[in-house]
């Protein structure tokens, strides 16, 4: 059996973290008088923390000082995990444990890399953080997506080459950082975003065992 590096981002991915960002955004921003709807959320996915809070005080035109920038970083930081410390295994998507387990079953390596910075925590709260072979998060990167660094040290975390690796995304900007590194791409969501990916499925349960085995046995 060949093996190949299958690499999952984590928000909107393995769990739906995506809304609570979008409550933490939406209360920062709406506080500094900057309105923010769910499609400017969608801008956000797959960016990093201080880029996102640069992008809503572009869009709302507003300056302010570093002191408040960071003093806005670590409150919306501290709304997310107020939602966080509250997940269970139950908000694990559906059919991520069944791909999880396929893969497990058939001696594929695994890793985790995504930008949050809370990455372990979350699946730590949802019982997946030893599934993973390597994960590579916010505090093991310098460079946001659309940069491939997050997926090249996770290729090297598993001792593969890019070209033997997988990436799961749901960001536009991951699926161009994937489509950089030399991976095959798989979008999770809607095809009209993600259209640059090489395959896109709305979620994992449209993804067969069958798939996943052509994806291994891939050259």
């Amino acid at each position: 059996m060949a093996r190949k590096g299958f690499i999952f981002d984590l928000d909107g991915v393995i769990v739906d973290t995506a809304k609570y960002h979008y409550f933490a955004w939406k209360k920062l921003a709406e506080g500094i008088g900057i309105s923010f709807t769910e499609a400017d959320n969608e801008h956000l996915k797959g960016v990093s923390r201080i880029r996102s809070l640069e992008l809503i005080l572009e869009w709302g035109n507003k300056e302010i000082s570093s002191e408040e920038f960071n003093a806005l970083l670590t409150a919306k930081n501290d709304d997310y995990l107020s939602f966080v410390n509250k997940m269970t295994k139950d908000e694990v998507l559906p059919d991520v444990p069944r791909v999880l387990d396929y893969l497990s079953d058939m001696k594929q390596p695994m890793a985790l890399g995504s930008a949050s910075k809370n990455a372990r925590t979350i699946l730590d709260r949802v019982n997946l953080l030893n599934r993973f072979d390597c994960v590579v998060d916010g505090t093991n990167v310098s460079k946001a997506k659309p940069d491939p660094e997050v997926f090249l040290i996770a290729a090297e975390g598993l001792h593969l080459p890019p070209e033997s690796c997988i990436v799961f995304e749901d960001s536009l900007a991951g699926i161009e950082a994937a489509n950089i590194a030399n991976m095959i791409s798989i979008g999770i969501g809607d095809a009209n975003i993600l259209k640059e990916a090489q395959f896109v499925f709305s979620d994992f349960t449209k993804i067969s065992n069958e798939f996943l085995h052509q994806l291994i046995s891939r050259i």
